[in-house]
């Protein structure tokens, strides 16, 4: 069991109802009629606190979980200091904490951006983008992205011009990648190393990759994804605040993600 975020809301909103529902039935059963003092002040404290956290905890269970991004693996498309939302319910609805799926509503998508419990430490969460779905026979080849054969067509857009904490990538080649059908951007940096190698994704699994090619630790490196450790699809980008770009960028807030 990870003690996260999810782990101590789930806590506080039992804690709460309980002290707050225990007091009530108190007075109904035990005490009566209602005792005109005050009520105790862990109980004020408890019914007042008590929907606020079941509310937040059932909005970020089964709706939707923001995040910020920390580094910059999926430039172009997500800039380090982004704010973005991630639909929980996109893959199925999934007790908090346990993390079991009780109701089945879809599955990942090629070119989805996902959140997930890095595989190697759960505790962490990461974001790429689904580039093989289960059964997929994946190959990189210098720079070069195959999809169960065939070649995934790229348009080169020039050189990037990168800001902010970002400002590094600053003459990486921009391309426009056509994933089967699922156009985004991404990042070639030329003569950096990468890994070159030909991947079978399991079944129950997907590989996922940075749209920063060669600055991105994905699939490529520790492996796929197991479907149990999806945490939801990142669909919008909701603040953007970066200080070495100077503080919020208005024209990325509400940017649709694809």
């Amino acid at each position: 069991m990870d003690y996260d975020f999810s782990f101590f809301l789930v806590v506080a909103t039992f804690v709460t109802g309980v002290v707050w529902g225990g007091f009530c039935l108190y007075l109904k059963y035990v005490q009566q009629p209602y005792p005109t003092e005050k009520e105790p002040l862990l109980v004020e404290y408890a019914r007042s606190f008590f929907p606020v956290v079941l509310i937040v905890l059932l909005l970020r269970s089964f709706l939707f979980e923001p995040f910020r991004i920390p580094s910059g693996s999926m430039m172009p498309t997500l800039l380090v200091g982004d704010f973005i939302l991630v639909n929980k319910f996109t893959y199925g609805v999934r007790l908090p904490v346990l993390n079991t799926k009780f109701i089945e509503l879809g599955e990942p998508e090629r070119g989805d951006i996902v959140v997930f419990r890095f595989p190697k430490q759960p505790t962490v969460d990461y974001i790429k983008r689904v580039i093989g779905l289960p059964g997929d026979r994946i190959a990189y080849f210098d720079k070069k992205l195959y999809v169960n054969g065939q070649l995934v067509k790229e348009t080169s857009l020039g050189r990037y011009q990168g800001v902010g904490q970002g400002v590094n990538m600053t003459g990486s080649e921009l391309l426009e990648e056509d994933l089967t059908g699922v156009k985004h951007l991404i990042l070639n940096t030329p003569g950096a190393p990468t890994v070159e190698d030909v991947f079978v994704v399991p079944k129950g699994q997907y590989f996922v990759m940075g749209d920063n090619r060669d600055n991105s630790n994905d699939s490529r490196y520790w492996g796929t994804v197991p479907e149990a450790n999806l945490v939801g699809r990142a669909f919008f980008i909701w603040m953007n605040w970066d200080w070495e770009n100077n503080g919020i960028a208005f024209d990325r807030i509400g940017t649709i993600l694809k």
